[in-house]
């Protein structure tokens, strides 16, 4: 099986749709003749040119509109936000009338359009450029979430999303594009609402999505030292949720803790966390905890900036909380 990097799986599974559907366009910022800030698009402009692949000006709200309008009159548009921090200069498009035009029109009207880009802290940018608010979508009635952390993810999911005939957020990471893993050649799909056992255990429970589920799987790999058998379920889909999975899982290990890169405070990390201690009280043997960024505005400075996000160290505090190990 091939082995690909993040970036290449996103831009297959948008070339297979491109092909396989002629009203499936992208749309963004350089995403043309510059393949896209990230290169995701590479290649898709001289393929498809100035009519399905279409850069943008610098105007998140505009554009977005434009994508919302285009899916309303039967387009399959993607929109690629360089990064999902400029996305909140249109969320009165996202939350107005991408999420609820299908409810307002009484089902007349289908939103089949992907929004794409790099979620959540990098590297080196600060409060403004480096947030992760998948929450904040997640939030809002009418939108489908998704966030990969592996190639293969990636193109199964965002396939399934161009399929979709509902709004969906599509959320990556920046840190992950240059991520490689094996992607079969022959097509396949993944749906929403599926999350994945990344690692099978027996002792403790880990739920995360997206980046961070690679330093719960690091976690998980050091903890077998102290013979401690960490199970690691990656969410993928966000919203619709895989409550089952995470039940069962629970339920088997009676331990649990959620990592989520964002804020702490009414992140889809709480929810999870308050989703497992009222379906799985009976099961716990420990409080629920959650390992999430610190509740400040992302630090410029690195060691700081490292210091307010989700750590190994801090993974393995919780393990000791959950386990009664000090």
């Amino acid at each position: 099986m091939p082995k690909i990097a993040f970036r290449e799986a996103l831009r297959q599974a948008m070339d297979e749709e491109m092909q396989r559907d002629e009203n499936v366009l992208l749309m963004g910022e350089e995403v043309a003749q510059y393949n896209g800030a990230y290169k995701v698009s590479r290649g898709l402009w001289d393929k498809y040119g100035d009519k399905r692949v279409i850069d943008t000006p610098i105007t998140e709200e505009g554009f977005t509109g434009i994508g919302i309008g285009a899916a309303m009159a039967g387009l399959r548009p993607i929109v690629e936000w360089m990064t999902f921090n400029f996305s909140i200069q249109a969320l009165d498009q996202i939350i107005n009338n991408a999420a609820k035009m299908r409810y307002m029109s009484g089902g007349q009207f289908s939103l089949p359009i992907v929004f794409r880009g790099p979620n959540g802290p990098a590297e080196w940018l600060s409060c403004q450029h480096s947030q992760a608010i998948a929450s904040i979508y997640a939030h809002v009635p009418g939108l489908k979430v998704v966030s990969p952390c592996t190639p293969y993810d990636a193109k199964g999911l965002l396939k399934t999303a161009i399929r979709d005939d509902n709004p969906v957020i599509f959320m990556e990471a920046e840190l992950l594009y240059g991520l490689e893993g094996e992607v079969p050649e022959d097509e396949y799909l993944i749906g929403f609402g599926e999350a994945d056992i990344k690692r099978s255990g027996e002792d403790l429970t880990i739920i995360s999505f997206g980046k961070v589920v690679h330093m719960a799987l690091k976690a998980a790999k050091a903890l077998e030292q102290d013979d401690i058998d960490a199970e690691v379920i990656d969410l993928r889909s966000i919203k619709p949720l895989d409550e089952d999975t995470i039940v069962k899982s629970v339920s088997k290990t009676g331990r649990c803790i959620v990592v989520d890169e964002s804020w702490p405070f009414a992140s889809v990390g709480s929810h999870v966390a308050w989703l497992v201690g009222n379906r799985c009280f009976d099961m716990l043997d420990a409080p629920v905890e959650l390992v999430s960024s610190e509740d400040i505005p992302m630090p410029y400075e690195h060691t700081l900036e490292l210091a307010a996000q989700p750590t190994q160290d801090k993974i393995f505090s919780a393990v000791e909380k959950v386990l009664y190990l000090n």
